[in-house]
């Protein structure tokens, strides 16, 4: 199916990925012996063992054998972590299979992920080195591509969602720690990050963003709320003064039962929906989605509204920019052919606001509560998303124009 646009403005971290900066891929093929001259990845049920660190730029060949007990996928990351330069997936046990990239001068991580979902194992740094090199293929194919990596990223984006639902879930329902010590109100704003990267992706299948992640104020009252505010509120109790003036009367263990598995179960209906055979997604959805972010933000973030109850408005915040950067950099080499002048204040605005925004803290680290920002911080991020928002609203005329 189609990725298209829809008014909440998420949709561009799901548009993401596409065509990144850094790399073009060449299509995959199942090998049966190492290429000459590959770079040899072991992925075991515990590790994922490179045989290099570093190589020069220009066409490289990771040929992966699975050594593990489950089907597992390798990836070849960008700087951030996030961007897919490279992925090959369904490698069976005892099974090969060659990932071939066109890498760019830069820094990478290379992972594996054994089962498919979760964070991965065995995340290390990967350095290429060297002079930089033209992407393979005309427009039309690097178009394709992109649409390629930006679906491999919404996959992997989903699956460490799966994965950590189901642990903020068991802590929620347990009302006890996770097995890291967190407790389900520690582990909220974190987890919630991979679904902001890519909202707009459940917005694309009817009712899941409603179940999901719909605001108290925006269900109508002939609808259950569910999802992860009606948790959030559960876990922030309000006073009496910020809840109609009536006390906030705490879920059962039965209710929070309902609600936790709901949220799984939704949640799980959104991975198998990004992993459908027909799903995939266009060029101007992506460079829509890096806009509509921005959008988002301005709308939900910067006023305070998304996390009401918990206040962690600044983790979502940071989540819509990485998707929104995702996104664009996703079609970022096309737009340069077209229009070096916009790219170069797009690059630069985006520094611009990820500089501002790192001064109130990070996910790792944790954020600054939105309650305890001055008027004159608000409005310095509110003047960083305005000016992003102005250049980046040209992406998508600029890119199939």
């Amino acid at each position: 199916m189609n990725l298209t646009l829809k008014k909440p403005v998420l949709v561009t971290a799901t548009a993401a990925i596409a065509l990144l900066t850094l790399a073009g891929c060449v299509p995959n093929n199942p090998a049966s012996t190492d290429a000459a001259g590959a770079i040899t990845v072991d992925s075991s049920s515990t590790d994922c063992s490179v045989s290099s660190t570093s190589a020069n730029s220009g066409t490289l060949t990771f040929s992966v054998t699975n050594s593990g007990d489950q089907v597992t996928e390798f990836y070849l990351l960008a700087d951030d972590g996030l961007r897919i330069v490279g992925e090959v997936e369904n490698v069976g046990p005892g099974i090969s299979r060659d990932l071939v990239v066109q890498a760019q001068p830069g820094d990478y991580f290379t992972v594996c992920k054994p089962g498919m979902v979760g964070d991965g194992i065995g995340r290390a740094a990967f350095t290429v080195s060297g002079d930089k090199v033209q992407l393979a293929g005309d427009q039309q194919e690097q178009v394709d591509q992109a649409a390629v990596n930006y679906v491999a990223y919404v996959k992997d984006q989903v699956g460490q969602l799966v994965t950590g639902t189901k642990t903020f879930v068991d802590a929620f329902e347990s009302d006890t720690p996770s097995p890291d010590g967190k407790t389900a109100a520690e582990l909220y704003a974190t987890t919630r990050a991979s679904y902001e990267r890519i909202e707009p992706v459940a917005e694309s299948f009817g009712d899941l963003d409603p179940a999901i992640d719909f605001r108290e104020a925006d269900v109508p009252a002939e609808d259950e709320w569910t999802g992860w505010h009606r948790i959030e509120k559960d876990l922030f109790p309000p006073a009496a003064a910020d809840n109609g003036g009536a006390e906030y009367v705490p879920l059962t263990a039965d209710e929070r039962s309902y609600y936790g598995d709901k949220l799984v179960a939704d949640t799980q209906s959104l991975y198998e929906a990004v992993n459908a055979s027909d799903y995939t997604v266009t060029i101007d959805a992506i460079s829509n989605g890096a806009i509509g972010l921005l959008e988002e933000v301005a709308s939900g973030k910067i006023t305070g509204e998304e996390e009401i109850w918990s206040h962690t408005d600044l983790w979502d915040f940071q989540a819509n920019l990485e998707g929104a950067r995702v996104a664009y950099e996703g079609v970022r080499d096309i737009v340069e052919t077209k229009d070096p002048e916009l790219v170069k204040t797009i690059d630069e605005r985006f520094d611009s606001l990820e500089k501002t925004l790192a001064q109130y803290g990070s996910l790792e680290s944790g954020f600054t509560y939105y309650n305890e920002l001055s008027t004159e911080q608000v409005k310095q991020l509110a003047d960083g998303v305005s000016a992003l928002s102005e250049p980046l609203s040209q992406l998508t005329a600029t890119l199939v124009g």
